[in-house]
């Protein structure tokens, strides 16, 4: 079977349609997590007005001469302040107040010593011009693009957003992803059985969470054993109910795997199969009416390596999202020796050390597709290209990071 290069693969996956992006309206604070399906700006400056940034006096700056300043009040926060300070007067102004017209400096109260009968106050250590004043639009002006589309809403965006006073706000639809489970030796969580040859069903959970955590709506399908009806039905009920079909297992070429020809047989077209990346080259992608397949080799490690590269560029693509993930340039702390000719994707450490992301394989353990425990611990993937070999310490290399999807 003639394999696609990883970077072929992923070209043809970019000029997939996935249709425009759906788009809803939801209540600002039930939008943690979704995506934003429009750019915020900025309808107004904030502050609107020059605003006290701490507890003071609002005065003129050309008083911090004077030998004292008159007090003409207090300025609470929230007051709609009328007085005009004139040449030696002051307001007392707290933090969060507008300043009042005719001062443009506000000198902190520990600055000064306020008289007996508290009528005035007198200068005991100067400030600049303009100090603890918040100009007009410091953070932000009218017209600003404050938050992208396509941005994953956190906490500081809601926090923005209930500043501007978005009671709601457009977000993209959550694509529906259905996951699929195949084998007969595959065992469901909960499920009991007396034959050592089945292992426990682990790859729908792993990739339903991390479709959720990319965004998504995950449907959680369970396992089908290595039946062709069996995986028939199952695949018809998923495309019924999901933008996106993800199964594992059954796409190699061994007498029971039966997903690889079951595929075509739902009237889906094969986009690719065969791709030159390690782990799994068996990844198959296919799409019905507007829909998307991906059939994933069955290792757990592997399944969950290909759903990061193909499924998770399905989803950043529905949701209008730029990027799937994250991806640093980083510098290996030690050597590493390649595997294969294909483009690999290796479980590795990230750090962090005088602004410089390093790379190590500590605990990372060689072996088979199936070793998922080597995706703990806030590991990453480390990408070598087909004509990569064996690589030195101190070699810069491209690394996925898997947090925050």
């Amino acid at each position: 079977m003639k394999l696609l290069s990883f970077e072929t693969s992923l070209n043809m996956l970019d000029l997939l349609d996935t249709g425009n992006i759906k788009k809803e309206k939801v209540v600002l604070s039930a939008s943690l997590g979704r995506v934003l399906a429009e750019d915020i700006v900025a309808q107004a400056n904030d502050p609107q007005f020059p605003t006290a940034s701490m507890d003071g006096y609002a005065i003129k700056y050309a008083d911090l001469d004077k030998d004292s300043i008159k007090i003409l009040g207090d300025n609470p926060a929230g007051s709609d302040e009328k007085r005009v300070v004139e040449t030696g007067e002051c307001i007392k102004t707290f933090t969060g107040s507008m300043m009042p017209e005719g001062s443009d400096t506000l000198i902190q109260i520990e600055n000064v010593s306020v008289s007996q009968n508290s009528d005035e106050i007198f200068i005991d250590e100067r400030v600049p011009f303009g100090s603890s004043v918040r100009p007009i639009g410091e953070s932000y002006k009218v017209g600003d693009v404050l938050i992208k589309k396509g941005t994953k809403i956190g906490f500081a965006e809601i926090g923005v957003m209930a500043g501007l006073n978005r009671v709601m706000v457009r977000v993209a639809i959550k694509p529906r992803v259905a996951v699929i489970s195949t084998g007969s030796e595959i065992l469901d969580l909960g499920e009991q059985s007396d034959n050592p040859a089945q292992i426990r069903s682990s790859n729908n959970y792993t990739l339903c969470a991390m479709f959720t955590q990319a965004g998504a709506e995950s449907l959680q399908l369970g396992t089908a054993p290595d039946d062709k009806d069996s995986i028939m039905k199952m695949f018809q009920n998923a495309l019924a109910s999901a933008d996106i079909v993800i199964s594992t297992g059954g796409v190699s070429v061994g007498d029971y795997d039966f997903v690889k020809d079951i595929v075509p047989r739902l009237g889906a077209e094969v986009v690719f199969k065969g791709v030159a990346i390690k782990p799994g080259r068996h990844v198959m992608v296919a799409q019905k009416n507007g829909k998307f397949i991906l059939a994933l080799p069955g290792f757990a490690y592997s399944s969950t390596v290909t759903a990061v590269l193909y499924g998770l560029p399905l989803v950043a693509k529905m949701l209008g999202r730029d990027k799937p993930y994250k991806k640093v340039e980083a510098k290996l702390k030690e050597s590493f020796k390649k595997r294969s000719h294909l483009s690999e994707f290796s479980a590795c450490n990230v750090s962090v050390e005088n602004g410089e992301f390093l790379v190590d394989f500590e605990g990372k353990k060689v072996g088979s597709s199936a070793i998922l425990t080597n995706l703990l611990h806030g590991s990453a993937l480390m990408v070598t290209s087909e004509e990569d070999g064996d690589l030195e310490e101190g070699t810069f290399v491209n690394v996925i990071l898997l947090e925050n999807f």
